[in-house]
């Protein structure tokens, strides 16, 4: 599983140097994230997220993790978004991709630096002759800009928050790694070193556990992101499609 990083040539948000950049919406696409297996994705849009695709944890070899969503089972290789760099009409759009251009950049816990807001100079519907301004006459934020920073400052403290739900779940036993065998066509794909909730570890937790669990919301998660896992063999039916001689 990798995560691509989109950003070509990320820059610090400058008043001076970006003061007359504009932001053309005509010229977004998704193009920018054809090539990547997997995207972050926070736990309160987990539920969302299941209904389109398979959901697991990452991280390094016994944490920390936190969450991910399977969009494609090649490396480089994203089955939800087609050559014109649309995505798939009805499934869930993390925010993870919704938040470019922009991305908050360093550190902002306890010693550390606080984010930054960058933006991607390399993206196409950045330029200072057509589109929205980020700045006022003024040097100011126009409410695009000031939304896109809100955005930015909500995902990353759900990001946040998402670290600490893998947690706890890894604190209780529950995090393993697995492989799925999908069977198409009579050959069959191995899906390898995911790392899911084990529902039989889940199952057994005792009755205190259940109950925080249930009562925190983590239950609901947990059953959500086990149920997203019925999505690997529709995976593969995209790939085989997309790799489909017809099509």
């Amino acid at each position: 599983m990798s995560s691509t990083n989109f950003y070509q040539r990320p820059a610090a948000l400058n008043r001076k140097h970006h003061r007359n950049l504009k932001l053309d919406t005509g010229k977004s696409n998704f193009l920018f994230a054809a090539h990547t297996n997997s995207l972050l994705l926070a736990s309160t849009e987990l539920i969302d997220a299941a209904a389109s695709y398979p959901l697991v944890f990452v991280g390094n070899d016994g944490g920390p993790y936190t969450l991910a969503a399977m969009v494609g089972l090649n490396n480089a290789e994203n089955l939800f978004v087609d050559a014109a760099g649309k995505w798939d009409a009805g499934s869930y759009v993390p925010a993870f991709v919704r938040r470019y251009p922009f991305v908050l950049s360093g550190g902002g816990g306890d010693g550390e630096p606080e984010m930054t807001v960058c933006i991607d100079e390399a993206f196409a519907g950045l330029n200072e002759a057509a589109g929205q301004p980020l700045f006022d006459t003024q040097g100011k934020e126009t409410p695009l800009l000031a939304a896109a920073i809100d955005f930015l400052q909500h995902f990353h403290a759900e990001m946040l928050n998402t670290n600490a739900f893998a947690e706890r779940l890894s604190t209780l036993g529950l995090l393993t790694a697995r492989s799925f065998e999908v069977l198409r066509n009579g050959n069959k794909l191995v899906v390898e070193g995911v790392v899911i909730i084990d529902a039989e570890k889940l199952a057994t937790l005792d009755d205190a556990t259940v109950l925080a669990m249930v009562r925190s919301g983590d239950m609901a998660l947990a059953h959500a992101h086990l149920l997203s896992l019925k999505q690997i063999p529709h995976l593969a039916v995209r790939m085989e499609e997309r790799h489909s001689p017809a099509s």
